[in-house]
This record gives C-alpha cells, sequence and structure tokens, in this order.
C-alpha cells in the first residue's frame, strides 16, 4: 500500500465527563506522569493536564491513545501542525 504524500490531516479528541479521554492522530507520547501528558499529534504539540492521568489504551500504529482520570486542561501549545514545530516547542518549554 503506497501512502499519499498530500494525506489530509485528521483528529478526533472525545472525552467522557472529563474521566476518559480518546484522541486519534497521535505520532509520539514525548512524556507523561500522573499530572500531564505531552502527546505529538498531526495538528501539533498536545499537552493534557489533570489528576490520576494514567494510559488506558495506546496503539501508535494507528495513532490511538486513551488516557483516564479527571482532565482539567487540553492545550495545543505550539499552535500549528506536526513537522518542523519540535525545535520551536522545545525553545518555548526552556526559555
Amino acid at each position: 500500500m503506497v501512502m499519499e504524500p498530500n494525506k489530509v490531516k485528521r483528529q478526533e479528541v472525545k472525552m467522557l465527563n472529563r474521566k476518559l479521554l480518546e484522541i486519534s492522530g497521535v505520532l509520539n507520547v514525548e512524556s507523561f506522569d500522573s499530572e500531564e501528558f505531552l502527546l505529538e499529534t498531526e495538528m501539533g504539540f498536545l499537552a493534557i493536564r489533570g489528576v490520576n492521568l494514567h494510559i488506558k489504551n495506546l496503539n501508535l500504529e494507528q495513532g490511538l491513545v486513551a488516557i483516564e482520570g479527571l482532565v482539567n486542561e487540553l492545550a495545543y501549545v505550539d499552535g500549528g501542525g506536526a513537522g518542523g514545530k519540535s525545535k520551536g516547542f522545545l525553545g518555548k518549554l526552556f526559555k
């Protein structure tokens, strides 16, 4: 199967009662602990903050992540699509 070079980026974020978060379009899990996850997605870096967060399901081949816990915040931290944006994000992180 040949991948199309101009494949349309798509991401879905589903949350159920602030306790279960399902995200598609995930490229990598950069870091995580019980209070914060940082995901590299097709739409940019996504920070998830909360309490007692843990991975329920992880399938990077399909780009799917499910996170359980109390979700307090979702934020895209670089404002753009992935691909060449990590330097900008890291620059902001270590300012």
